[in-house]
């Protein structure tokens, strides 16, 4: 009986590209990629993943890349486009944390910080509380699905061994941190309007009684404002997860098309 060493080897390259494209996904995407997640879990979870999808999609030709240092090259793309993804899914959460720092920084928060286990950095506390919200309501209606769906779909658009780097990828990525501002920003509005609206009242107020402390009376009155404005947009947060996601699956097929030369 001869062991078909050919069909084993290829067996590797297809599983070994296919888990290096979906670990480098899953590295930066806001929900598979938290710290606080035990590292077993994740490579668990990527393996079972890989095994699932390497034998669900179509063999690729890997004639042309019979040396060691063209397969580096093959494997180095493959793990550029899954971080690629992941930076995608990342930078359009990210404008959560945005919002929430603008927030802060008008209602008074801005010292107050707390460690975010994501990124292992200081971040602002309503930023935080947008952030764990944000992730509830992504879980309760299955929306980190579409990332393992999206990740699943890049093989139709982009086989092993066929990325193409172009202008258009780049130009995309560059795009991206203009969208994550321009989303901040209309997620912080609410907030800010009323918190200048406060502060216009509160610069009427010292005009027309001068001896009222209007700097001590402004901080406790700019937080409870802030607050109770915060709980009054929460209703409207949900919408605002489900318009991110559905703009980061966009942005995440935009750039697999752009990258596929299509």
């Amino acid at each position: 009986m001869t062991i078909p060493l050919d069909d084993i080897f290829n067996l590797w390259n297809i599983f070994l590209l296919v888990l290096v494209r979906i670990s480098g996904m899953f590295l930066l995407s806001p929900i598979f990629g938290r710290r606080n997640i035990p590292n077993y879990f994740k490579v668990g979870f990527c393996f079972i993943l890989t095994v699932i999808t390497a034998n669900s999609i179509t063999v690729p030709d890997l004639a042309a890349y019979t040396s060691l240092m063209s397969y580096a090259v093959l494997i180095a793309k493959e793990l550029l486009i899954g971080l690629s993804m992941g930076f995608i899914s990342y930078t359009m959460f990210s404008a959560i944390y945005m919002a929430g720092q603008l927030i802060d920084t008008q209602i008074g928060f801005g010292i107050v910080n707390v460690i975010d286990p994501l990124s292992n950095i200081q971040v602002p506390i309503t930023a935080d509380f947008y952030i764990i919200l944000a992730t509830l309501f992504m879980l309760v209606t299955d929306s980190h699905h579409l990332l393992i769906k999206a990740i699943v779909d890049s093989y139709e658009v982009i086989p092993p061994g066929s990325v193409h780097f172009g202008n258009d990828a780049v130009r995309q990525i560059v795009d991206l941190f203009y969208d994550t501002l321009v989303t901040g920003f209309k997620i912080a509005a609410p907030i800010t309007a009323v918190t200048l609206i406060t502060n216009i009242a509160l610069g009427i107020i010292s005009r027309a009684m001068p001896q009222m402390n209007v700097f001590m009376l402004g901080m406790p009155v700019k937080i409870i404002i802030g607050l109770i404005t915060i709980l009054i947009t929460l209703a409207a947060f949900r919408g605002v997860v489900d318009v991110i996601m559905e703009s980061t699956y966009r942005n995440i097929y935009d750039f697999l098309r752009n990258a596929a030369g299509a």
